[in-house]
């Protein structure tokens, strides 16, 4: 526990991947931001993985510092409920004398309850902040005209590529739901009370696809430097997971040249420079509230996403490469935390630690236990231990169609097929095999995935950091492999699930009455 609680501010982009960031060694230039804020004063977890790579399971995790197999939550339509007792970070800190404000997304308690449950204030966009903003209204990409699309069988029905964004003649930003939040939150810092602690918690859409991005910051990607993209030969894509396979083929986009998928890598990356400059906004406005040294930052994302990687696009909840399951964590503490910026690339960490880390520097016990270790050690001294091994987790067994979000089918209208994420819900929904329980567990320099249905697979993430190559049945591994095995069946036992910390009484009030000088042998017999 600190001194004082510092201000907390949550900065959470959906879907952005940790390899897009310049200063993890991609050679990217879309993060100039955040680069420079890691070389001077924050630090960033280089190999974090999220608990489950698809959104609800994941934000239910990292709210909680449970992980998704605790409490049931391993599908989009599984929210935390407090009628169950079900906590959540936000509830936590309110009861620590926090005032929360919450912009954005939800994905993580009930539509009936809201977020108004769990904030002071909830920020949604009225006619006095785009008076204000001198500024219209935008629909965010999901929404509105689908022009975009290509048509129903071509290969880019499914690509969720809508590219450049035009930004109105009349409009000085492109107003949709994130930049509203964002400058909604910027708008709260500068006139925030000033007798409690804040935590504003900004969960934001970008880089989610589909993927566009205003002319302005599609120029600043149009020329950055791109990775390699991950491929995979026929042979490997035959013991790599069925899911995966599946929506491959779903999706059609097989066939795409590289020109193709460079423009579509590049329009992401143009969504990511956007996230950077909104994130540097913020720092500014903490900086001209005079509360940027006491303020604790933490900038991460829910998951990753494909973006091209294996001819495939999005995400799923039962496949567990990198690009989907290894996130930005990027801390920077208040000044009264010791700290020594820089990349942390020795160690695992996990979104649920970001989660112990807020309530350590908050003072706050949520009165339950959970999984999550806080990273203020590792935040003061680079070669102070954490964890060896992170996890993620996702899908059902075959009869649990309640986890399989058939739900999903009816929110796209009368024909299914026209959703754009039908490909995957469709495969889940309808193909128990495809969507059996898995889990990942992780090491610095290895994968091990456990699957209730077809091959489990390990990667050497040295020798093949694409993750292309299976090798499950290399002998030359057996010892990593088993050792992994071993771990992950621990982890299992380990966190299968909590007591709650108040017990109950077994007797009625007037057998414990009589019964009150019992021996402790015969109480707990």
């Amino acid at each position: 526990m600190m001194k004082n609680k510092p201000h907390i501010l949550l900065f959470n982009p959906d879907q952005m991947r940790a390899d897009v960031m310049g200063h993890l060694g991609s050679g990217s230039t879309v993060t100039p931001f955040i680069d420079s804020l890691v070389e001077t004063e924050a630090v960033s977890f280089a190999n974090t993985c999220c608990q489950a790579p698809v959104c609800t399971p994941s934000r239910c995790s990292f709210a909680t510092g449970l992980y998704p197999h605790v409490n049931g939550h391993r599908s989009l339509h599984h929210m935390l409920h407090a009628e169950h007792g079900e906590k959540n970070m936000f509830q936590v800190l309110r009861g620590s004398g926090y005032f929360v404000w919450w912009g954005g997304k939800n994905d993580l308690v009930t539509a009936d309850d809201g977020p108004e449950a769990y904030s002071d204030i909830h920020f949604k966009a009225d006619a006095a902040f785009f008076e204000r903003h001198q500024s219209t209204p935008q629909s965010d990409t999901h929404r509105g005209d689908q022009s975009w699309r290509g048509e129903p069988g071509s290969d880019s029905y499914y690509s969720f590529l809508k590219g450049e964004l035009k930004k109105g003649e009349s409009d000085s930003y492109y107003l949709d739901n994130d930049w509203q939040n964002v400058l909604g939150a910027i708008d709260f810092i500068e006139t925030a009370p000033k007798d409690k602690p804040l935590c504003i918690y900004l969960p934001i859409l970008f880089p989610h696809p589909p993927y566009g991005v205003e002319s302005e910051f599609y120029a600043l990607a149009k020329n950055a430097p791109l990775p390699p993209r991950r491929q995979a030969t026929p042979e490997q894509l035959a013991r790599k997971p069925e899911m995966l396979r599946e929506i491959r083929k779903a999706q059609g986009l097989e066939g795409w040249t590289e020109d193709r998928w460079d423009e579509l890598r590049r329009t992401y990356y143009g969504m990511i420079a956007r996230v950077d400059r909104q994130f540097a906004m913020l720092m500014e406005a903490l900086k001209r509230a005079g509360i940027y040294d006491d303020t604790a930052v933490f900038m991460f994302s829910d998951h990753g996403d494909y973006t091209g990687d294996y001819e495939v696009v999005e995400k799923s909840q039962t496949t567990f490469e990198d690009p989907i399951v290894r996130v930005p964590l990027v801390v920077k503490p208040p000044r009264d935390l010791p700290a020594t910026p820089g990349v942390r690339d020795g160690v695992m960490a996990e979104l649920i630690d970001m989660t112990a880390t807020v309530f350590e520097m908050a003072g706050a016990d949520p009165g339950y236990d959970h999984f999550g270790q806080s990273l203020a050690p590792v935040l003061a001294d680079p070669a102070a231990q954490h964890r060896d091994f992170a996890y993620c987790e996702g899908g059902r067994r075959p009869d649990e169609m309640q986890a399989s979000e058939r739900e999903s089918l009816s929110q796209f209208g009368p024909n299914p097929a026209d959703g754009l994420y039908f490909p995957r819900i469709n495969i889940q929904v309808h193909n128990a095999r495809a969507h059996a329980r898995a889990a990942m567990i992780r090491s610095p320099g290895y994968k091990y995935i456990r699957r209730m249905t077809g091959e489990d697979e390990f990667y050497d993430l040295t020798a093949d950091p694409m993750e292309c190559d299976n090798r499950i049945n290399d002998p030359a591994l057996a010892g990593e492999i088993g050792r992994h095995k071993e771990q992950l069946l621990s982890w299992y036992l380990e966190t299968s699930d909590i007591v709650p910390r108040a017990t109950d009484s077994r007797w009625p009030q007037a057998d414990r009455t009589q019964n009150k000088a019992e021996p402790a042998s015969a109480v707990e017999s």
